[in-house]
């Protein structure tokens, strides 16, 4: 419901007597909270404000709020809490689980689709079709959203855990949410201690996240997403046996990889502070690769805590506590190198190839088809594709990837180490151009590129064709010198580039031609042996 930006009408202070109807629709909406919640939630003297507003889909709906914060909203004359209020109050409604990767896609706008839903221990809540309900994730009991239970618990039970399980009016991180403080959802431990978070070594990673769909226009409102499954009974392959590392290494490489990728794709400036259980259940979790489980107990660190203090150390992250026993991220050093590994082409090819097979992705009825997940969805697609392409053909699925990739070549020089740069490899440009009184001039340029000193290339000109020669920046180029030779010396510049009687210079044996052009697709250009050689794919 608040998935887009809504229309403000009114925000007017409430009169006393709509306070004292409000507090008593509060305890007769939501009987599990005691008295004196209720005057913690609708305190007597303080400022509480009601708003009027315009949903994007034209309701109007009714938010009072509180110190800045929604607390509760009211449609077609029924009250529902805010995220705000269900951190403070976890309890009050009845709750179901899912997996960190769903939550994205409920701030998108889709319902809760019971296969995405967890099963406790001790079951499924009691509830009936249309009874309110909250949704939290695996980990942590502070509820993310609420909405509107879509069937009864025993037709859920019934139908195999198939189809829409909640029908989703308010999230965290939506825009109702983002009119208050916009604060992290608290820590809030399990029920079970053994669900906590840190122990939950699957988080995130299993469960079926069949199904999800978004209110729309086709047939029973309904448009199908892409599906992302993944059998909830598999295990991960023996970590003993990966790259012959010990466990706890490999542990701690791969905290460290989905730490790294958490700030880098999923954490925004916006979202600081950020509470450090947030980070691992909503953000590291679902950054680990497929076929791998975090956990943390099987690293070096043991706890998240220190394995933070370390990244503080490393400045990497600024940690406080700032309420007592909780530690939230306050900061990030955006601009500190996170390098990553380059790949070839066939690499890519072969990630996603295997990735799809792994997952069962490949169409079963056209072989040729792809399904897409959400984790490939958010790497190819755009924001309006997002909710409309669910399947892609290979060829289609891999030029989209390796274009979005970032393009880079490696350039190697005897006796140093081979220097990796991003972008597209540029060849040496010769033009011929045509000055005052029909002059000819010969110009090059992106020399520098392949470890050749302009004014050293420019003497060595002068000397062979006998012409006057000019270095000068070039136009366009940052720190970039161009070669300007009088006349045509196209065949000469051949000669000298190609290793043909170079002199003392002592150029390339094999150099490239100066038209080469590198192909663009291939995200990972290797230039091995220059000057002695170069190697363009």
């Amino acid at each position: 419901m608040f998935a887009k930006a809504f229309r403000v009408k009114s925000n007017t202070a409430i009169k006393g007597s709509d306070r004292r109807k409000l507090r008593a629709d509060v305890t007769a909406a939501f009987p599990a909270l005691g008295t004196d919640q209720i005057s913690e939630l609708i305190p007597g003297k303080e400022e509480l404000n009601v708003v009027k507003l315009y949903v994007h889909k034209g309701d109007s709906v009714t938010v009072y709020t509180s110190g800045g914060n929604p607390i509760l909203f009211e449609l077609e004359k029924n009250l529902y809490p805010t995220v705000y209020t269900l951190w403070a109050y976890p309890d009050i409604l009845p709750t179901f689980i899912t997996w960190p990767l769903v939550l994205e896609k409920l701030v998108g706008g889709a319902d809760l689709m019971l296969p995405g839903v967890v099963v406790p221990p001790t079951g499924l809540p009691q509830v009936q079709q249309g009874d309110l309900c909250a949704i939290a994730l695996v980990g942590n009991r502070a509820p993310v959203a609420i909405g509107v239970a879509a069937m009864s618990t025993a037709q859920m039970l019934a139908s195999g855990l198939k189809g829409k399980g909640v029908s989703v009016l308010h999230t965290y991180q939506d825009h109702l949410w983002r009119s208050g403080d916009k604060s992290s959802p608290p820590a809030i431990a399990p029920l079970d201690p053994t669900d906590s978070c840190e122990e939950k070594v699957h988080l995130g990673l299993q469960g079926n996240l069949k199904s999800l769909t978004l209110d729309g226009e086709e047939e029973n409102g309904q448009v199908p997403l892409r599906e992302a499954s993944e059998d909830t009974s598999s295990r991960a392959p023996s970590q003993d046996s990966l790259d012959g590392k010990p466990l706890q290494e490999q542990m701690d490489d791969l905290l460290l990889r989905c730490f790294l990728h958490a700030l880098k794709s999923r954490v925004k400036k916006a979202d600081l502070p950020l509470l450090t259980s947030t980070l691992l259940g909503s953000h590291m979790f679902s950054c680990c690769p497929e076929g791998q489980q975090l956990d943390i107990k099987k690293s070096s660190y043991k706890k998240l805590s220190k394995f933070l203090q370390h990244m503080q150390q490393e400045q990497i992250v600024q940690v406080k506590e700032l309420s007592k026993g909780v530690e939230s991220i306050v900061a990030v050093d955006w601009r500190h190198p996170r390098k990553g590994s380059t790949l070839e082409g066939s690499e890519v090819r072969k990630i996603i190839t295997d990735y799809a097979k792994r997952n069962r992705l490949v169409d079963a009825d056209n072989r040729n088809l792809v399904k897409l997940d959400p984790i490939l969805c958010d790497c190819i697609l755009e924001k309006n594709e997002q909710h409309l392409v669910t399947k892609l053909p290979w060829d289609c699925l891999l030029t989209r990837c390796l274009k979005n990739m970032q393009p880079a070549y490696q350039v190697t020089f005897p006796g140093q180490e081979p220097i990796l740069k991003k972008g597209k490899l540029c060849p040496i440009d010769i033009t011929l151009a045509l000055k005052t009184y029909n002059k000819k001039v010969t110009v090059v340029r992106n020399l520098e590129t392949y470890g050749l000193d302009p004014c050293s290339v420019a003497a060595i000109l002068q000397q062979r064709c006998q012409a006057s020669t000019i270095v000068s920046p070039a136009p366009g180029a940052k720190d970039s010198l161009q070669v300007q030779v009088q006349g045509n010396q196209i065949h000469h510049l051949g000669q000298l580039l190609l290793g043909e009687n170079t002199g003392t210079l002592h150029l390339p044996a094999q150099y490239p031609h100066p038209h080469v052009q590198n192909k663009p697709e291939i995200p990972h250009l290797s230039c091995c042996g220059l000057p002695a050689s170069h190697d363009s794919i």
